[in-house]
This record gives structure tokens, sequence and C-alpha cells, in this order.
């Protein structure tokens, strides 16, 4: 009977270890057949649009976020350190420059499907390595208690015009995201001595330099800085929590605005085309950047919509960002401003 009951125990033993194999097996390839997402937009926007998609289509979504302070240097980086066993099947960047840079590289697979032909030539890549949606708007966000919500005031304080001091006046660090590109416009229409004056002077006069636009937005609404420079979606967070503020459009010398899109691609090399081809049209549809624009971050439609399913707050930007200047020319005016400002802060 021993004998008997040890056989027994040996063939239920290697029955588990199977079941076991098999589900490790299973798993391996649920994670291998699912898409790679890499995501610079803020996850509480997105991870549900990605997760409606993963329900809506049965493909299964990994999604990796990037962290607020490095947005979105951090996964460029990664996708190029990446560039020989490519990990990551769509790119969802919360800007366009650093999505350039990967297409200068050639690490982007074109595709131009239904998303793609609904995006205006502005705001996508003419041989379909990417397109734009939802933009945000490059904003000054004023305190109204402490100083009048009027670009003249505004100017004067940078100017130094009123005070030579600008500890009241609040700034991300211009390494990372939209501030970057700002800088980038800037150094593209003031060339970059011209910037390069222009930001040690603020600096030296006290600007206070922070680790992303939330950031500069808290600092604004509770009125330990005057105003400072952030973007739309920041600026709407403390508009819904009542904060005494308003906005100006930040504007280039030669009068526009920086409309920011966010940016989707496929990564050459993806073994899951088809599926990252599928996630690119949803993400490029009008029923997203609906969406979109009617969540908090109140992001600007891109393609043909209905102007009946947008916000007020939406409406009101649209022409702020029909003046947006084009961003597809800054690709040399991105590389040299980084290569610069790597020098100021990382040195």
């Amino acid at each position: 009977m021993k004998s008997r009951d040890g056989s027994q125990l040996a063939i239920l033993a290697t029955l588990l270890c199977l079941g076991l194999l098999a589900a490790l097996s299973w798993n391996g390839g649920a994670k291998q057949d699912a898409l790679i997402v890499y995501c610079s937009h803020d996850s509480v926007y997105s991870e549900e649009i990605l997760r409606d998609f993963e329900r809506e289509s049965g493909i299964r979504v990994i999604v990796r976020f990037d962290t607020e302070a490095t947005k979105s240097i951090g996964l460029i980086n990664l996708l190029i350190a990446e560039r020989e066993h490519p990990q990551c099947d769509v790119f969802w960047n919360n800007e366009i420059l650093g999505t350039m840079k990967l297409q200068k590289l050639g690490l982007l697979q074109r595709y131009q499907g239904s998303g793609f032909s609904r995006i205006p030539e502005a705001f996508k890549s003419d041989d379909g390595s990417w397109a734009g949606f939802a933009a945000r708007l490059r904003v000054f966000i004023v305190n109204t208690e402490r100083m009048a919500a009027t670009p003249e005031a505004v100017e004067q304080r940078l100017a130094g015009e009123l005070s030579n001091d600008l500890s009241r006046v609040a700034m991300a660090k211009p390494l990372f995201g939209t501030t970057l590109t700002q800088y980038a416009a800037l150094w593209h229409e003031l060339g970059g001595d011209a910037l390069q004056r222009q930001h040690r002077s603020q600096r030296k006069r006290g600007l206070l330099e922070v680790n992303g636009n939330s950031v500069v937005k808290d600092l604004v609404a509770s009125g330990r800085c005057d105003f400072g420079w952030t973007d739309t979606d920041d600026f709407f967070l403390a508009v819904d929590d009542q904060q005494p503020v308003e906005m100006l459009p930040v504007m280039t010398p030669s009068g526009k605005t920086i409309c920011i899109p966010n940016s989707v691609a496929i990564i050459k090399g993806t073994k899951r085309l088809a599926a990252a081809q599928r996630l690119v049209d949803y993400l490029l549809s009008a029923a997203v950047e609906t969406r979109l624009a009617n969540s908090r971050s109140r992001q600007i439609p891109l393609g043909p919509i209905n102007e009946d399913e947008l916000p007020d707050d939406v409406q009101r930007l649209r022409p702020w960002a029909a003046n947006g200047g084009d961003l597809k020319l800054l690709g040399d005016a991105h590389a040299d401003c980084l290569k610069w400002l790597q020098t100021e802060y990382l040195q």
C-alpha cells in the first residue's frame, strides 16, 4: 500500500508541476501577445482611454508611464536605448518634438490610417510617422488677487519695469515637456544668443524654477506666486478647484501661440503591427478627441468635430489654437536648445 500511495503522490506531484508550467506558459504568452504602450500623457486621463480600447478591441494593453518631472524625455531616451531590441509597440507622447526626434532617428513605423486622414496637415508628419491630436496651449496662469491678468501687467513684470525681482514668478525647468517646447519655439524665433541672455537674466532676478507645470499651478493658485508659465490642462484644474486664477496665451515674438498636441506613433520593429494600427486609429478618432475635450484637462480637438459637443472652455481655446506656430519647424532648434540647457542644468 505504501508503494501504491507513493506512486499516486508522485503522479499527483507531476500533474501539479505540469499544471504550473502550463499556467506560466500561458501567462508568458499573454504578455507576449499584449500591446506595449509607452505613455507620457497624464495617467488620470490616458489610462481609462487605453482600458476602454482594451475592452472594445479585445487586445490586451500593458502601459508604461513616465514621471511628471521628466516627461517625456525619459521615455524618449528609453526608446532610443531599446532601438536594437524594441520593447514598445505604440508611443503616446504628450508633445511632438520628442516624437520628431524619434522620426529623425528612423525609429518610427509609417502608418496612414483612418485616424491619420482626419488630422490637419499642420499637426502630423508628412510621411505618416506620427500624428498629433488633443492639444494644449502654453499659457500664463495669473492669481487675480495678486495682480491684473493682462498682457501689459505680465510684460511689465518680466521686463523689470515694475520690479527686478522675479521670486514670485514660477516656471517648470525647461529641460522637459512643454516648457522645453516653449524654449525651442523661442530659440527658433529669437536665436540662441538672445534666448540665453533672456533666460540667464530671469534666473539672476530670482525666477522660481520647479519640477513640473502642476507645481507652477499650485504655487500661483495658492498665492505663493503671482503668475507663472503652465499649460491649459493644469490651469483648468485650478479653475475646477475654484482658485482665483485667469490665463493669458503665451505668445512668441512673431505673435503666434504655442499649441502643443499629443502625438502617437508606432515603433518600428513591432511584432503586433495590426493591433498597433488599431490603437493609433482609436486615439486619433473624433470620439477620443471629444472625450479629452470634455475631461478636466479640456484638450483641444484638432480634427473635424461636432462643435456642439465641446464645452465652453474648449470653445474659448479654439481661436488661440488656430493661431499656433508650426512646431514641425522646430526640430533643429529643439536639439540645439536642449543641448545648451543640459549644460546649464546638468553640469
